[in-house]
């Protein structure tokens, strides 16, 4: 999957869904899960235990048009090291510029945090497909609205703190995607094994988004 791949199904979907759990044997289920309502994209982060085996696992058996991706990446080495596990996209809740310089040699989709408007331009600067704002909870959507004031073309992510009923809020406000975790991968539903509960959550999500 190429960078340019991964962008246009991350814009096309508008949503990342972020599986941090520490029951790597549930990982597959709920990924498959909320595919089946709709979400494409699903990030791994390096929090979960074995996430470079499973991010590889993932990204062998993955069907068409799904992106399997690695988050909470902090540095170059393991931006390098998901991308070679098979990763689609990489992101992280810091800006570090060589983990930048390794995706984009890689050609990897990556979308790297930052929070301040210095931050901000300086990610998309030195070459972010879209620059991950975190956390998002501490401004909200009006913050997004502000800064497409001064940064029109700047593709930009809300996580933390998105939720199933404020994630099309965001996109009015000008964010082009989100990025989403526990508020769509209830940890009841994934304790219990509700699979369906799961699809239908992301199903809402979809049915909100594709409104925007």
């Amino acid at each position: 999957m190429t960078r340019d791949e991964a962008l246009d199904i991350i814009l096309t979907t508008k949503v990342i869904a972020v599986i941090r759990m520490p029951d790597a044997a549930k990982v597959a289920r709920t990924a498959e899960a909320i595919r089946r309502g709709g979400v494409r994209a699903i990030e791994i982060t390096m929090t979960t235990p074995g996430a470079l085996e499973i991010i590889g696992e993932m990204a062998g058996e993955k069907r068409a048009g799904v992106l399997i991706g690695a988050g909470t990446v902090l540095d170059a080495a393991t931006a390098a090291a998901v991308i070679q596990a098979g990763a689609d996209f990489v992101v992280s809740p810091v800006l570090n510029f060589d983990m930048i310089r390794v995706c984009r040699d890689g050609d990897t989709f990556v979308a790297p945090g930052a929070f301040t408007p210095t931050e901000i331009l300086a990610a998309w600067g030195e070459g972010a497909d879209v620059v991950k704002v975190f956390p998002a909870s501490a401004a909200g959507p009006k913050y997004f609205k502000d800064l497409k004031g001064p940064f029109p073309d700047v593709r930009l992510m809300p996580t933390g703190g998105v939720s199933v009923e404020n994630a099309a809020e965001f996109m009015r406000s000008g964010a082009c995607c989100v990025a989403i975790g526990t508020a769509l991968l209830d940890p009841d539903a994934i304790a219990t094994g509700d699979w369906e509960a799961l699809t239908r959550k992301a199903r809402t999500l979809m049915e909100s988004l594709n409104r925007t």
